[in-house]
């Protein structure tokens, strides 16, 4: 589960992707088994979650990484290439952005 904190040394990354009704629940397997086989077994992977908005035109992806460089090298592999690439064949836009938490309000 991820943990917002900002006295975290974590690399946050969120990621926004558009698309139709129509390809949201084929975008959002395709995430899901993204992470369930791949993304959550690489170096540095701490926690991630998926969002879908009520119109499903939008998914947002929170992920947490010990290092920048280790979500980095994930999104260099050949298996991360091919699974966005058809991943963009999905979506009108994907967007993935790092952030640092700035803070935190319970």
């Amino acid at each position: 589960m991820p943990k917002i904190a900002k006295d975290n040394s974590y690399q946050t990354v969120i990621t926004t992707f558009e698309m139709t009704p129509g390809t949201a629940q084929d975008l959002m397997d395709a995430l899901r088994d993204a992470y369930a086989a791949f993304i959550s077994k690489q170096p540095g992977f701490i926690a991630a979650g998926l969002h879908i908005n009520d119109a499903q035109t939008r998914i947002a992806n929170y992920s947490q990484w010990e290092r920048r460089e280790d979500f980095l090298a994930m999104l260099r592999t050949d298996e991360m290439r091919e699974r966005n690439r058809k991943i963009n064949e999905l979506c009108k836009t994907f967007e993935p952005v790092m952030y640092d938490v700035v803070e935190c309000f319970d």
